[in-house]
């Protein structure tokens, strides 16, 4: 039992280190996209680990399961959602950042 709870610290720390990554990403990086990137990808897997850690540290039980399904959703939502702003952004005219002397 102890062994478990060491495992879900340890998915709910993974998921604290992404959640880190992630903002740093969205603090450094140049653009719109570049950044809508950064927090997409870094935020949908700390999501899923930290609520992995959770129902792990809950034990097996059926706030576990809903847990669990949530987390699913949350990594089927997410991608979806950054697809669908970043679509919208580029329609509205936003264009990616390119660097100084480069042509499309």
């Amino acid at each position: 039992m102890m062994l478990i709870k060491i495992i879900a610290v340890i998915f709910m720390l993974a998921g604290l280190f992404f959640f880190t990554t992630a903002t740093i990403g969205l603090l450094r990086f140049p653009d719109f996209y570049s950044r809508l990137h950064a927090t997409g990808k870094g935020d949908t897997l700390a999501v899923f680990l930290c609520f992995l850690g959770l129902s792990l540290y809950n034990g097996f039980n059926l706030t576990s399961l809903k847990i669990l399904f949530i987390a699913v959703f949350m990594c089927l939502a997410q991608p979806t959602a950054t697809h669908a702003i970043s679509r919208a952004a580029f329609r509205c005219g936003l264009k990616p950042w390119m660097k100084e002397g480069e042509n499309k």
